[in-house]
C-alpha cells in the first residue's frame, strides 16, 4: 500500500481566554516550555488523566505521554476530540493513537466534553444547546500542560472525529494562535462561516465518507450542517489559495487532493473515501446501537496522513 504523503504544505477544494474564566489545577507545576527547552515538571510517561477545573465545573481529559518524552526537550501535542455520546477514553481506543505518538514522538491528548458532547456549532447535544465554552477549555488544557510538562506550544494541533471533528474547525477559526493545524474527521465547519476568521492561514487536512449518513458530504443530516465541499471551498478561501487541486493521494476508496499555492505556505487537503461511511479511516467503524454507521477502510491511515501534515507546521 502507498503511504501517503502530503505535498511540504497542504491544503482541499469542493468541506475565552483564561483571564476570567476560573481555571486552577491540583498538580504540581514546573516550567512552561520554550525553543530552549524545559525544566522538568510533573508529567512522564505513568500519567494518563488529568482533572482541570474550567469556569467553576471539573472537567478532565484522557493523556498520552510517549515513552521517548524526557522532560527537557519541548514535544508537538495533538488534542484528539470525541464523537457525540463518546468520551476521550473511548476516542483513545478507536483511534489507536498512542501507537503514533509512540512512533513519531508527540504528546496527545484526548479531552472529555460535558454530557459526552462539544460546543462546535450547530453540533452537537447539551454542550452546543447551553453553549458552553469549549474553546476556552480547550485554551486551558494546553496551557495546564505547558504548565507542568515539557510541550512545544508552537506545536499544537487538533483532529477530531464527528461532532469533535466539528470542533477541530471551530478551533481553526477562533484559537488559530494556538492551533498550528487541524485534522478533521467525518465532520465540517458547524459555525457561521462569517465568523470564522483565524488570525492565520491554517493548514488543513479532512477526511469524509461519501456515505457518511450521520454528516452527509452533501451536507444536512444529524447537524443540518454545510457540505464538506463548501467547507473546504471555504478554507481554502481564508488560507488566500489559488490554483486547481491536484491528487496527492489515491488507493482503493481513498483519494486526497491538495490545494498548496496558499498563505504563508498553508495548504488544505480533503481526503474522500468513496463509499465511506462515518468512520475514522485506519480503524474499524465504532458501533453505535440502532445506527448503521457503514462501511470504513484500510487504504489510509488517518493517524499517519495527518501527522504527515502536522509534522511539517508550526505557528510563526
Amino acid at each position: 500500500m502507498n503511504r501517503f504523503r502530503p505535498a511540504p504544505f497542504l491544503l482541499v477544494a469542493f468541506a475565552a481566554v483564561l483571564a476570567g474564566c476560573g481555571v486552577s489545577s491540583s498538580r504540581a507545576t514546573g516550567s512552561a516550555s520554550d525553543s530552549l527547552g524545559c525544566v522538568s515538571g510533573s508529567l512522564d510517561d505513568t500519567v494518563t488523566r488529568a482533572d482541570l477545573e474550567f469556569g467553576g465545573i471539573m472537567r478532565s481529559y484522557e493523556l498520552h505521554v510517549p515513552p521517548s518524552y524526557d522532560g527537557s526537550t519541548p514535544l508537538p501535542l495533538v488534542l484528539n476530540f470525541h464523537g457525540f455520546t463518546s468520551s476521550g477514553s473511548r476516542q483513545r481506543l478507536y483511534t489507536r493513537m498512542d501507537e503514533t505518538a509512540d512512533e513519531y514522538g508527540f504528546v496527545v491528548a484526548y479531552p472529555n466534553g460535558l454530557s459526552n458532547s462539544w460546543n462546535a456549532g450547530v453540533c452537537c447535544g447539551p454542550s452546543s444547546n447551553d453553549d458552553v465554552d469549549d474553546v476556552g477549555f480547550t485554551r486551558a488544557i494546553i496551557d495546564d500542560l505547558a504548565a507542568w510538562g515539557c510541550i512545544d506550544l508552537s506545536r499544537v494541533y487538533a483532529t477530531g472525529m464527528s461532532n469533535g471533528g466539528f470542533m477541530s474547525h471551530r478551533l481553526a477559526c477562533e484559537a488559530s494562535d494556538v492551533i498550528a493545524a487541524i485534522g478533521p474527521v467525518s465532520g465540517v465547519l458547524g459555525i457561521d462561516p462569517s465568523a470564522c476568521n483565524p488570525t492565520r492561514p491554517v493548514p488543513v487536512i479532512q477526511f469524509h465518507g461519501t456515505a457518511d449518513n450521520l454528516v452527509p458530504y452533501e451536507g444536512g443530516g444529524l447537524a443540518t450542517s454545510i457540505s464538506v465541499p463548501d467547507s473546504m471551498a471555504g478554507w481554502i478561501d481564508r488560507n488566500g489559495c489559488s490554483g486547481e487541486p491536484e491528487v496527492t493521494f489515491s488507493e482503493g476508496m481513498v483519494t486526497c487532493e491538495t490545494v498548496d499555492q496558499c498563505a504563508e505556505g498553508s495548504s488544505v487537503t480533503l481526503c474522500t473515501v468513496t463509499g465511506g461511511g462515518h468512520c475514522w479511516p485506519g480503524a474499524p467503524c465504532a458501533t453505535i446501537e440502532g445506527v448503521d454507521l457503514g462501511e470504513s477502510t484500510t487504504d489510509i491511515n488517518a493517524n499517519d496522513a495527518m501527522w504527515e501534515l502536522f509534522s511539517t507546521v508550526k505557528l510563526p
